[in-house]
């Protein structure tokens, strides 16, 4: 896991020993393979409160799947979240089983009941992974997303999408999730929605950040350059933030790109702007924000501000509404 001598390391107290167990396989009605999960959690604690991560959509081929983002995984989990990782039916892992499957290749639907059906199914959870049953609490439940998984997680949080197939707008929005932080996730369509991608992923723009309601920290990198979808620059990412209503937090890394320093995974060869220390600094400050929206007057989060975002050695800017 990560462990770290930086500004605010003691901000969260110190780690636990992390259990981790995979895979639980959750059947699924007319899903085309079985979901499967990753569950990660301290090995003591009780009421520990659940956050989903749900993966992008990278090159690589085990990455965007439940075996990623252990940096992040590790972190929160140590410091008192259960934490469970999906294989979302747009993982490379399932590319020759489900290539043909309704849905794809985008399986936004899925992506997003994914999430709700591992809440229909946190008593299953409990029983199968070992020591956990009874220290979840599931009335603190939030949701974090990278990227592909950011555009999910913002579904989840109640921004609705116009159907591209059918024209209607449909929301997902799941009422348990009360948290939620996106990670470099996609902006908004309309006439600036123009690069080369953005017809082969027309999803992508079908967004409306509206009535995004939920409480969300919006994490972005000021050199992330979405050529492939706008010619808008970086502070498309930020689309979440300035189009949903309040309360929404803009958390922006200084000289972070699209992997935030490499948040996918430990020596990931495809982060083109690897920086453990920038990596560190998000785990603890998403960390702190999500103990801070679940375990309301914590002081995590502004504690964690003061140490990482202040001073000639901050990290980033942070603006909120």
């Amino acid at each position: 896991m990560i462990t770290s001598t930086a500004p605010g390391a003691g901000v969260l107290g110190a780690p636990a020993p992390v259990l981790s167990f995979s895979p639980v396989v959750l059947p699924v009605p007319g899903r085309p393979v079985d979901l499967q999960v990753r569950v990660s959690a301290p090995a003591t604690g009780t009421g520990l409160p659940v956050v989903l991560l749900s993966h992008g959509h990278g090159p690589s081929n085990n990455l965007s799947s439940l075996n990623g983002y252990a940096p992040l995984v590790d972190h929160w989990a140590a410091h008192g979240f259960v934490v469970v990782q999906p294989t979302h039916l747009t993982s490379r892992t399932l590319s020759h089983l489900v290539a043909d499957a309704p849905g794809a290749p985008d399986f936004w639907r899925s992506r997003a009941e994914d999430m709700s059906h591992i809440l229909d199914r946190l008593d299953t959870i409990e029983r199968t992974v070992p020591q956990l049953a009874g220290r979840i609490d599931r009335t603190r439940v939030g949701l974090a997303g990278h990227s592909l998984g950011g555009f999910t997680a913002a579904l989840l949080l109640g921004a609705g999408l116009d159907d591209p197939e059918t024209g209607r707008t449909v929301h997902l929005a799941d009422p348990r999730i009360t948290a939620g932080v996106l990670l470099a996730a996609p902006g908004s369509g309309g006439d600036a929605f123009n690069g080369p991608m953005a017809a082969q992923w027309p999803i992508i723009g079908a967004v409306d950040f509206s009535t995004m309601t939920t409480p969300a920290l919006v994490v972005v990198g000021d050199k992330d350059d979405p050529r492939h979808f706008t010619d808008r620059g970086p502070d498309w990412h930020a689309d979440p933030y300035t189009l949903a209503p309040a309360p929404k937090t803009l958390l922006t890394l200084y000289g972070a790109e699209h992997g935030l320093g490499g948040i996918a995974g430990y020596d990931a060869a495809e982060t083109t702007d690897e920086d453990p220390g920038r990596v560190a600094a998000l785990a603890l400050l998403t960390a702190a924000w999500l103990r801070t929206r679940l375990h309301p007057g914590a002081s995590a989060w502004e504690d964690a501000l003061e140490a990482l975002t202040t001073g000639p050695d901050a990290v980033g800017r942070v603006a909120s509404t």
